[in-house]
């Protein structure tokens, strides 16, 4: 009894301890992705770079990130998931230390290509580090929720530390993740075990699966990025290539005998359910807040500091996705969540709609904060949701599949809500005409959360179905 009171209290000392690693990584991966939002007019200062290059130090990590995320979501299965996240630990510490030494605008771009690849494989390696490090059930729970609540502190830190550091040199917003990614590196060689991998898998690696999707999803990320670049008959072929290599992939993994991705993961409607919800919330978001830094840096002249401090109060979820979040979990269950959270969402980017020129930040006040709550009853439930019931070999790829969807939400919101704001605007760059851009633009993220609820309505109404069958 005493031997295995002791085991017990050490593998749960060993499994925290883990947990605080893998946090670290996401917090990495979080506060990486949005100080490089606020540096980019020191970037385009510093280094000469066009406003259609200049996008591209944010749309080739999206590419790399969401065109590899499913390949490295297998990878972890099959090869490790110790192995392939410290690997890509590495690659992403290196190349973001060499993005902080580019000269000119193509090294930036091709360094955060490959820093989005190395995040492909090391995020979805690092979700399935937790789910089979602890026990499905409240446990596990806890774990993820935590794990949201860092990802979203490090997106909104990193809004408040880019401003400060761009004050300083725009290269210390690169300079920064590679001291914060060495701790954690050297942190996650003591802490994470050794997990192993199938070797019947990996020796049957399916290949030809690999790069059909992978080829699939740059095109589609592609296409959904430059949709407002492109013109209409470019993206539409983008697009059309893309579902060509889908359809190819699909017909492979029918007949592959060790199929990259087994389809019939798609069978369990809360995962479609939650990735179609991940989806829809991170284009919401990610298009209000690209609205909302450009109203106020480019109509209310705000400093990129002072943009990062308002969005701050966004923030809030870091506290309450770890410690109210998993109260109503327990007690509500994950798809009740998730549905409030929706319909938070909704609320709060609709207060936004009568957004004025001469708006007080008490004003705003009441939308950010409603989003940071929004934020914490959505991220964390619907990456539990995603993972529940799915076996342990397949937990890197359920968390590969949740974070393309996510990536790809981000790229279609901020796609669809640029296209809008442009046509809304027009050739007028006049104040009045730039403020009915973004409340035009502004129906994106409210018609997004809408769907959401709607969905995850249709997870309400089959749980209440089967509650009443089994009563």
């Amino acid at each position: 009894m005493g031997k295995n009171g002791q085991k017990t209290r050490t593998a749960g000392h060993i499994s925290w301890g883990l947990l605080f690693v893998l946090c670290g990584a996401i917090f990495l991966e979080g506060i990486d992705v949005s100080m490089i939002g606020v540096a980019l007019p020191s970037i385009r200062a510093e280094l000469g770079m066009s406003t259609g290059s200049l996008q591209w130090v944010v749309s080739a990590y999206v590419l790399g990130y969401g065109g590899f995320m499913l390949l490295g979501g297998r990878a972890a299965d099959l090869f490790g998931r110790r192995k392939m996240f410290l690997t890509w630990l590495t690659v992403f510490l290196v190349f973001s230390g060499l993005g902080g030494l580019a000269t000119e605008g193509w090294m930036l771009i091709v360094a955060r290509f490959v820093t989005g690849i190395s995040a492909a494989f090391m995020t979805p390696a690092g979700l399935s580090i937790i789910t089979t490090s602890f026990a499905e059930g409240p446990a596990r729970n806890k774990a993820l929720l935590v794990y949201a609540g860092t990802a979203a502190a490090g997106f909104s830190l990193g809004l408040v530390v880019g401003g400060i550091l761009s004050e300083l040199s725009w290269r210390w917003v690169f300079y920064g993740p590679v001291i914060l990614a060495f701790v954690i590196l050297l942190a996650a060689i003591r802490l994470i075990p050794d997990s192993g991998r199938l070797e019947s898998s990996a020796q049957g690696f399916d290949l030809a699966g690999a790069i059909s999707v992978t080829g699939a999803m740059l095109l589609l990320v592609y296409g959904v990025v430059e949709a407002s670049n492109m013109g209409l008959s470019w993206t539409i072929g983008a697009l059309v290539c893309s579902a060509v290599l889908l359809s190819v992939f699909v017909v492979i993994e029918r007949r592959s005998a060790s199929p990259l991705v087994r389809l019939g993961i798609f069978a369990a409607g809360s995962l479609v359910r939650a990735n179609l919800g991940a989806m829809l919330f991170a284009g919401s978001f990610f298009g209000f807040q690209f609205l909302t830094v450009l109203y106020l840096q480019e109509l209310r002249g705000w400093s990129s500091l002072e943009t990062g401090l308002a969005l701050l109060a966004v923030g809030v979820d870091a506290i309450l996705a770890p410690t109210l979040t998993p109260k109503l979990v327990n007690r509500f269950g994950n798809i009740p969540v998730i549905f409030g959270g929706f319909c938070l969402a909704a609320v709060a980017y609709a207060l936004f709609l009568p957004i004025g020129l001469d708006w007080t930040y008490a004003a705003m006040f009441p939308t950010m904060i409603l989003t940071g709550i929004a934020f914490s009853l959505t991220y964390g439930p619907l990456t539990i949701a995603a993972t529940d019931g799915i076996s342990e070999e397949e937990q890197g790829l359920a968390s590969g599949l949740l974070n393309t969807s996510f990536q790809f939400g981000a790229a279609l919101g901020l796609a669809v809500v640029t296209a809008v704001n442009i046509a809304a605007t027009g050739i007028d760059q006049s104040p009045q005409a730039l403020l009915d851009g973004y409340r035009t633009a502004m129906i994106v993220p409210i018609a997004a959360s809408i769907l959401g609820i709607i969905i995850t309505a249709l997870g309400l109404r089959k749980r209440a179905s089967v509650h009443y069958v089994n009563n």
